[in-house]
């Protein structure tokens, strides 16, 4: 197991409200642990560009991983990989083609996800959908090779604790 901390963060403006229960994000900290990550933040933000750059920020330098889920499709409120794309440095656009291209054939509205993921600092971020089901299905792709992305992304490749 790893000890990597990570950061669940939901982007939701009926979640952040307190209008609806924050699913995806007990979901995406339930599965980061199962992974072997040491969730040490949990957030939940409304929709925006600035509320995820900012919460972004914040975490950034605290984490090893963020994973946002939430935000991503195109309703005119979804503004995650915008607020990402503030923050971030480089991109990893592998990670997120990998999540939408393991939906095609099987749920055609995953090619509507516009995640992204990058590297700011030595931190991880990834966007996820904001469905549980999504977030799920999505970890099952990455996580494979989350551990290894993480290590790459914070300089610690030989890494084994």
């Amino acid at each position: 197991m790893n000890s990597y901390r990570a950061a669940a963060v939901t982007v939701s403006n009926s979640a952040s409200a307190g209008k609806s229960d924050d699913r995806s994000g007990s979901i995406l900290q339930e599965r980061l642990e199962q992974l072997g990550f040491e969730v040490t933040e949990r957030a939940v933000v409304p929709d925006g560009i600035e509320s995820v750059a900012e919460v972004l920020r914040e975490l950034s330098g605290r984490v090893d991983l963020i994973i946002t889920t939430g935000g991503t499709g195109l309703s005119p409120s979804d503004l995650t990989p915008e607020g990402t794309m503030l923050v971030i440095d480089r991109a990893v656009p592998g990670i997120s083609e990998a999540m939408r291209a393991d939906t095609f054939g099987k749920i055609p509205f995953g090619m509507l996800s516009r995640g992204i993921s990058g590297v700011v600092g030595g931190c991880l971020i990834i966007n996820l959908p904001g469905s549980p089901k999504a977030v799920a299905e999505g970890l099952d792709v990455i996580g494979g090779v989350l551990e290894h992305a993480v290590a790459l992304a914070t300089g610690n490749f030989g890494r084994h604790d």
